[in-house]
């Protein structure tokens, strides 16, 4: 699973010029499922993201959690974070697991969430979404839970 976490002082997500989503102070997590995910993937990567120390504490440090803060998730599963534009010029999404699978383990990484007490907003799976955000720092963090990078 490839998540890219950024943390934003507002974001939300759009459907069918309907907000299905939003958030104020934050991360905004983009999420990508690869084939052969499993559930420690997603698990792996929510408790990641709710203790990623990407907000500044007293001392202007970046050590404190979004938990710390009390600030809130936008997830948006995004299957194009799966894509490998190392050969020409259209990106290859062969990597990216079956839809069905993938929402499954979008759920699980967002049921993870929750379950650290996070406020979790979220967008529609399988969707044309439109997500808006400002990003703060700007500080964005990839994470892979293959520890590719």
């Amino acid at each position: 699973m490839r998540c890219v976490v950024q943390r934003v002082s507002r974001a939300a997500v759009t459907v069918a010029d309907k907000t299905v989503g939003s958030i104020g102070k934050g991360l905004l997590v983009l999420v990508g499922v690869q084939q052969g995910d499993e559930l420690e993937d997603a698990r792996y990567c929510a408790e990641k993201v709710a203790g990623l120390r990407v907000f500044e504490d007293e001392n202007d440090k970046m050590n404190l959690s979004v938990q710390d803060v009390g600030g809130s998730v936008l997830a948006v599963s995004q299957f194009t974070l799966c894509g490998d534009a190392r050969h020409g010029r259209r990106p290859s999404f062969s990597a990216a697991e079956s839809p069905r699978r993938a929402e499954m383990l979008c759920e699980v990484f967002v049921d993870t969430l929750w379950k650290t007490g996070l406020r979790v907003e979220t967008g529609v799976f399988q969707t044309h979404m439109e997500v808006s955000l400002v990003n703060d720092g700007p500080v964005t963090i990839l994470l892979d839970s293959r520890k590719a990078f």
